[in-house]
């Protein structure tokens, strides 16, 4: 399922220019702290139509799941929940996502995340790690986070899905291969679904960026959608 990391070497090099012409990630992605805790009404009342669903999916992540700078129903969630919707799922994605968010502060959040909910979540697809790479954190220090994440996921008996990132050239050889390992490897070694590189079919497109060269506009957020949706799919039936 893992593609080729030589076939991004043009997307790495245009995320290299994004992070040189970016915001920094603090301003980017700042956010106010009703969102941080998860407690907006419109997270209200997201839950409580998912207790119509037959399915349940959280969404747990930071701004690109956020839908940062997008109208409420342009987001990586609505949009992935229409999309499933027009597959014939039965299933509310739920948006958990926070702007800002390091796998660090994920992981301090994912246990009340999960406890507010009304019932176990079908899924969780999670892609945290952004932040993390754009700040320089220790690739070691996200690993570890996200590896703690998956196994609160498998203690509780929830499926799992990881969308990956890549590192660009501009932080080294030696960050690049470290970070760039740390999705496939778990999911390797936790035998869970892996969508290899979420910002795939953008980079390279500066038209499918938001001002600040970071976050995808709405027409972005469909292009992702359209290519994640079979494999979320595969995984509800799996």
């Amino acid at each position: 399922m893992l593609r080729n990391f030589i076939s991004y070497g043009l997307s790495l090099a245009f995320l290299q220019l994004l992070m040189a012409c970016g915001p920094a990630p603090e301003e980017a992605q700042a956010v106010p702290e009703d969102v941080a805790t998860g407690s907006t009404e419109a997270d209200s009342g997201q839950l409580a139509e998912a207790k119509e669903a037959e399915m349940l999916i959280i969404a747990f992540g930071d701004s690109l799941y956020a839908g940062y700078g997008l109208d409420q129903k342009e987001g990586f969630a609505p949009e992935l929940q229409a999309a499933l919707t027009a597959a014939g799922k039965d299933v509310r994605v739920h948006n958990a996502g926070v702007s800002g968010d390091t796998t660090a502060a994920g992981l301090r959040r994912m246990d009340f995340v999960l406890d507010s909910l009304s019932r176990k979540p079908d899924l969780v697809i999670l892609g945290l790690g952004g932040n993390d790479m754009l700040r320089g954190l220790k690739p070691s220090d996200t690993r570890a986070n996200m590896e703690a994440m998956v196994k609160k996921l498998k203690d509780r008996g929830i499926p799992v899905m990881l969308t990956g990132m890549l590192a660009p050239p501009n932080l080294g050889a030696d960050f690049s291969k470290e970070f760039n390992t740390i999705y496939p490897a778990l999911a390797k070694k936790y035998d869970i679904a892996l969508y290899p590189f979420f910002m795939d079919g953008l980079v390279g497109n500066p038209d499918l960026f938001l001002p600040d060269g970071l976050h995808p506009t709405a027409e972005g957020v469909e292009i992702i959608v359209g290519k994640i949706t079979p494999q979320v799919v595969d995984v509800l039936e799996g």
